[in-house]
């Protein structure tokens, strides 16, 4: 700490080269934030104590095959599974195809096995006796200014209604409550319709579900369980895939993308690029001053004290962009969230993050700062004060 005033003086040696490079730095840790929170958003979901007593059952073909309704009462008779319920993808949009919203049609006791999801009791009700009844998320509710009562026209992207075209309509009775925060982005932007109305109203649905939830009194025998579902249906046309529900989500997200893989890639991309960028700057930094760094040597400093300076100054570069760059984004994303009504869905910047962005600090800071570091250490002080 005792040469931290040669440090700062020597980062702002040239002031302009320094605040481009910071920039730089500030744009990457500011992108790598907001990455990096969605990748953690997707790798949570399900991931919670209720979640733990979940299995999803799928077909094993695609997440988009479906499964006979048949399936569920035998489903239900098997040791260690206490209830069970069935879904099926609605695929709605309101207003513009672009407005895609997580819609399912869902069997009458599908929230008894979501207890992590609030609903008032005559809400609860109003869905059970209501045909066109929906029960809507919070955030989606404030997102397009929705409230109980209101009668909204929906497009399906998938399945026609009873008259052939895609344009339905429903009745909001509810508002669904997340008790959970790590899944309170996806709860909390649910639509929920009833399955039964949803099979009656199109011709592509007779007696098949989209997926089964089962829930299991012991998590620690899920694994037979999950066996002995798959079993059910083995060497039949409807085979089915039972896992974890936090397995589940993974598993459908990478058949439509591989969110870890893109943001790793991005990620990649963007700190090799920064890389190279800060390398080159710490490089010309101690090009400039090699006779700087010959007269300390001159006047007493050791080689180690030098090498520690050059790494200090290439560690302290990358943590000021870095830490503002993670900040920004720690700002920006619930002001994004909260602008767009919930239309583009940023989580907080979480304590893992916020661990992992400083632990690249310090690794980018030391790495681009090695070279120049051991040049400024190797310095033959004649030479260099001789301009060879």
């Amino acid at each position: 700490m005792k040469y931290l005033h040669l440090v700062w003086a020597a980062l702002f040696r040239r002031k302009t080269r320094t605040f481009l490079t910071l920039a730089s730095i500030i744009a990457a840790f500011l992108l790598f934030g907001m990455l990096d929170g969605i990748r953690s958003s997707f790798a949570q979901l399900g991931q919670n104590a209720d979640g733990a007593q979940r299995l999803q059952t799928s077909s094993r073909l695609s997440f988009i095959e479906t499964l006979p309704l048949s399936l569920g009462p035998r489903i239900a008779q098997l040791d260690n599974v206490e209830a069970v319920t069935y879904a099926n993808w609605f695929g709605g949009a309101y207003q513009d195809p672009r407005n895609q919203i997580f819609s399912f049609a869902v069997a009458p006791n599908y929230l008894d096995l979501y207890p992590e999801i609030e609903v008032a009791p005559e809400e609860r009700e109003a869905f059970a006796r209501t045909r066109t009844g929906v029960l809507v998320g919070q955030d989606l509710a404030r997102r397009f200014d929705w409230k109980v009562g209101d009668r909204i026209p929906l497009q399906s992207t998938i399945f026609p209604n009873s008259d052939g075209s895609l344009n339905w309509e429903f009745d909001i009775v509810g508002i669904l409550r997340s008790r959970d925060e790590k899944s309170a982005g996806f709860n909390d932007s649910l639509l929920l319709l009833r399955w039964d109305y949803f099979e009656e109203s199109t011709p592509y649905v007779d007696g098949d579900v989209g997926w089964y939830v089962s829930r299991v009194g012991d998590v620690r025998q899920a694994d037979r369980v999950a066996k002995a579902i798959d079993a059910l249906s083995a060497n039949s046309p409807d085979e089915t895939k039972t896992m974890t529900e936090q397995a589940a989500f993974a598993s459908q997200l990478k058949q439509m993308a591989d969110i870890g893989l893109i943001v790793g890639s991005i990620m990649g991309a963007v700190f090799f690029t920064l890389l190279l960028l800060t390398g080159n700057t710490m490089a010309q930094a101690v090009r400039e001053r090699t006779s700087e760094l010959a007269v300390l040597k001159t006047i007493g400093f050791s080689s180690t004290s030098v090498l520690a300076m050059v790494l200090a100054e290439s560690v302290l570069l990358v943590l000021i962009g870095g830490v503002l760059g993670l900040g920004l984004a720690a700002v920006l994303s619930p002001a994004v969230t909260s602008a767009s009504n919930g239309m583009i869905s940023l989580p907080p910047i979480g304590l893992q993050s916020w661990l992992l962005g400083l632990a690249l600090m310090a690794g980018i800071g030391l790495l681009v700062g090695a070279l120049p570091a051991l040049r400024a250490m190797r310095l033959n002080i004649v030479d260099a004060l001789a301009g060879r």
